[in-house]
């Protein structure tokens, strides 16, 4: 099983998934994890947006496709908060989406494995987007 997580600095969960800077794709097996890797955020979001409101800095629609290729194969998502677009994208996947609070990646993964991650309600963007 393949989980990603977003993150801005290769080892906690950003805020934020589709300003990430990049995903970690966790391979698990047998409850455990085999190998991880780190992905870019191939998606056309910016870090330095106007506000979690606009989805770009100057309103224009963007595109989630860089963010689904890098999430290409992920059985798993796991992030703190997701807009509405990215949640419509993913929605082409098979994908399941965890929204869960800013920690460890790592520790976040095998809480998960170990079936003791604790999960927030799915609004998913905590701003309001």
């Amino acid at each position: 099983m393949k989980i990603a997580v977003p993150t801005n600095d290769g080892a906690t969960i950003s805020e934020h998934f589709g300003r990430s800077a990049a995903f970690l794709i966790f391979e698990t097996e047998n409850g455990q994890i085999k190998s991880r890797e780190l992905k870019s955020n191939g998606a056309s979001h910016s870090q330095a947006q106007a506000t979690c409101h606009h989805h770009s800095a100057d309103n224009r629609p963007h595109s989630h496709a860089g963010i689904l290729t890098a999430l290409e194969g992920c059985d798993v998502i796991i992030c703190a908060g997701m807009g509405q677009g990215a949640v419509e994208a993913l929605k082409t996947c098979d994908t399941q989406i965890l929204v869960t609070v800013p920690a460890p990646a790592e520790e976040t993964v095998a809480a998960y494995l170990a079936g003791k991650l604790t999960t927030q309600k799915q609004d998913f963007c905590r701003c309001g987007h």
